[in-house]
């Protein structure tokens, strides 16, 4: 495999998605190093990098899609249905993706998740670690990564970057939705026990791997590659929270409070409220030490972008309005852990 392989001339990469948080970042990531952009949504989004052009066409139209992005060689699919419809949409899109991937005749590039390996899985997550999903949505993720795999068999060319939970690249993670919700009174909440590792990735750095891993044109049809990012335990994840806040301004005069979500309460408000339900379901995340071993990406690619983590931290934040001035966000659990 040689390191340096590369297409030298401008490439055209298709987001699937783009109003999304990590289409968004990938939109950007992708028109930073150079690449003609086509962002897909239904709605424009709000900051297009220069150069994108926006795509207006729903994916399940495939042919107007297809004729729209012709030339794209790389299609990042970074759909994300809502949490309370992942039964009903989940495989049907991704399913459109695939189909529009191999109409293009295109690398099709989707992130994945952790869900896989389910409530036993091991410590260190390698890309041959069994896939024995226990939820629904892990079965789901499973599935997806099935279909392509033999769709790559069959001449499709598919690459599954997983990542930790995101963060940065704007609103709608556990950081800001829950963790740092209170952080200008000072109070975080951390959905877990504070001492066990989890899996976390930094959006901006994602993307730019994303980036990095497609200019690559000699990869095998069907690869997987798992992105580190930050491993960190509770404990430092809310002590680099704190240290981005004082940083920023917010020093509480009677220091930093601590607390936990109910997941009894959620499970039980799950009967009555669907995201209560789902959340729930995913809930032995946190109880479930975890991270990714990159070794196998960090052999392939020399340099990948890795932001610190507290500067991480702190752009996210700051992205947020949680540090200086901006908007404060809604949290879908709200009630629950008011």
């Amino acid at each position: 495999m040689n390191p340096n392989a590369k297409v030298p001339d401008t490439r055209t990469v298709l987001v699937l998605g783009a109003n999304g948080r990590f289409g968004a970042a990938a939109s950007k990531a992708f028109a930073a190093a150079g690449w003609k952009v086509l962002a897909q949504a239904r709605r424009a989004p709000a900051a297009l990098p220069p150069g994108a052009r926006h795509l207006a066409t729903p994916l399940a139209d495939l042919e107007t899609m297809a004729a729209e992005a012709r030339g794209a060689d790389t299609v990042v699919y970074a759909v994300n249905p809502p949490y309370t419809r992942w039964a009903e949409q989940a495989l049907p899109l991704a399913r459109a993706g695939l189909a529009l991937a191999e109409r293009l005749d295109a690398r099709l590039m989707i992130p994945g998740n952790v869900y896989n390996f389910g409530e036993a899985m091991p410590p260190l997550l390698r890309e041959d670690t069994p896939q024995d999903a226990t939820t629904r949505k892990g079965r789901i993720r499973v599935l997806m990564e099935r279909e392509l795999e033999g769709r790559a068999a069959a001449g499709l060319r598919a690459i599954v970057i997983r990542a930790g939970d995101f963060f940065g690249g704007g609103t709608g993670s556990w950081l800001d939705l829950v963790i740092a919700k209170s952080l200008r009174a000072g109070r975080l909440v951390y959905p877990g026990p504070t001492d066990l590792p989890h899996a976390w990735a930094y959006l901006p750095d994602l993307a730019r791997t994303f980036v990095a891993v497609a200019e690559r044109t000699d990869l095998p049809a069907f690869e997987r590659l798992h992105f580190g990012g930050h491993t960190l335990t509770g404990a430092e994840l809310l002590r680099a929270i704190e240290r981005a806040a004082e940083a920023g301004g917010i020093r509480p005069a009677k220091g930093w409070r601590h607390g936990a979500v109910p997941w009894p309460l959620l499970r039980a408000g799950g009967w009555f409220v669907p995201m209560w339900r789902e959340i729930s379901e995913m809930a032995y995340l946190w109880r479930v030490p975890h991270a990714l071993d990159d070794s196998r990406l960090r052999h392939t690619f020399a340099a990948l972008p890795g932001t610190p983590i507290d500067a991480a931290i702190g752009s996210a934040l700051a992205a947020l309005g949680l540090i200086g001035s901006g908007p404060a966000t809604k949290c879908p659990v709200e009630a629950a852990l008011s």
